[in-house]
């Protein structure tokens, strides 16, 4: 549906408050599933709304808010997520984290802000509803569980009827206020693989007389990297970093055993079903030419993120119209990174969207990623992003939808 410009005009009016809200919970952010002082500043800032609020329980600090418009109607769910990252700030902003080793290095306090925005937004607009808007506010999406809790518990249900659509909006370097989506795979599936190489321990001077774990991890390190380009190719690509490695506590000792971690992430159901059975194999079999042994565990965090393809084209036409087609790109690759919310679009069609935020005077192209202690993120782009998610609703529940 073509949405009204005053939507644009209520949007930069709320702008001021989204910026010091944000800023407020840049500068004390909390991690993990339990972020009672986010909670706290979400819940005031719904407050006197027309919501049906629920809040999460201390342990799992999510909330639940359900706009009902004046006649009955489909329901669209909008999501934010919360929490920060254990990353120490190093941006040296006025407004920077006040917590020792926390930071919202990912933009995780600006999509929680443009949801407030939103539900504001229409909540305004109540009575050109029909049907329901669920807002989102998730904890734990680093964690690797939040959306998938919150799901359990009934939050694409919440206004009665099972979602007809869902929508995100996330941040990332790039030309500030421009949004950018594909359909089918947006974002990447998340593995995590830890293999522990089971050696024996001895003096650093003897190693004949034990069995050296080290020389087999380092081993299997480098056939790691190998194996992902020479096993799948470069239009379903996978990435595979190891990205930790321990082994002895002393300089002077063969330890009797070595682990390394590594992070995967793939764009193919396909493609983590066969990582799933080879590397362990793999593993274990250059464990054994070292005589050693060898545990391996593969870990699923998140599957790929999947937008719906008739979605995601009326999210582009949705922004398109309402801030010009060159600001609403498709996307030309997927990004290798991961995202909880790809467990909603498992459940319910829906488009999840990037926003560009980098500020003036940094290259796009250069600026610090997220989950960088330096990251930095233009803050002006709140007042679009709230609109842009209160239009992407409307144009399911409003009244000309």
């Amino acid at each position: 549906m073509p949405v009204s410009a005053p939507i644009l005009a209520d949007a930069a009016a709320l702008l001021p408050d989204l910026i010091a809200f944000r800023r407020a919970l840049h500068a004390h952010p909390e991690a993990g599933f339990a972020l009672p002082r986010t909670q706290r500043a979400v819940l005031t800032a719904l407050d006197g709304l027309d919501l049906e609020v629920t809040p999460g329980p201390h342990d799992f600090t999510s909330i639940v808010a359900v706009l009902r418009g004046v006649r009955p109607g489909p329901s669209v769910v909008l999501r934010a997520d919360m929490d920060a990252l254990r990353v120490t700030e190093e941006t040296g902003l006025p407004f920077a984290s006040q917590e020792r080793g926390l930071m919202h290095a990912c933009g995780h306090d600006l999509h929680t802000a443009a949801l407030v925005g939103a539900a504001k937004l229409l909540s305004a607009r109540r009575a050109e509803i029909e049907g329901s808007v669920v807002f989102m506010f998730e904890p734990g999406e680093e964690a690797g569980g939040g959306a998938r809790r919150m799901i359990e518990e009934g939050v694409l249900s919440a206004a009665g009827e099972r979602a007809e659509a869902a929508y995100g909006i996330h941040v990332l370097p790039g030309r500030a206020g421009v949004f950018s989506t594909r359909p089918g795979a947006v974002m990447a599936g998340a593995s995590s693989l830890t293999v522990r190489v089971l050696g024996r321990s001895g003096h650093g001077s003897r190693p004949h007389q034990a069995v050296d774990p080290v020389p087999a991890a380092a081993q299997i390190i480098s056939a790691l990297h190998t194996y992902v380009t020479r096993r799948f190719p470069v239009f379903d690509p996978v990435v595979l970093s190891v990205t930790k490695m321990q082994a002895s506590e002393i300089i002077n000792a063969i330890p009797d055993e070595a682990t390394l971690g590594a992070t995967i992430r793939a764009l193919s159901r396909d493609s983590v079903e066969i990582l799933s059975r080879e590397l362990p194999s793999l593993a274990d079999g250059i464990a054994s030419a070292f005589g050693c042994g060898a545990e391996s565990e593969i870990r699923s965090v998140y599957p790929v993120t999947e937008n719906d393809p008739k979605t995601a084209a009326r999210a582009l036409n949705v922004l398109g119209d309402l801030f010009g087609a060159d600001r609403a790109l498709a996307l030309e690759h997927p990004v290798m990174a991961s995202e909880s919310f790809s467990a909603v679009l498992d459940e319910v069609p829906g488009a999840f969207v990037f926003l560009g935020a980098t500020p003036d005077g940094i290259d796009p192209d250069m600026a610090e990623m997220n989950h960088s202690p330096r990251a930095l993120f233009d803050d002006s782009v709140l007042g679009d992003q709230a609109a842009s998610l209160a239009s992407l609703a409307l144009s399911h529940v409003g009244a000309a939808a």
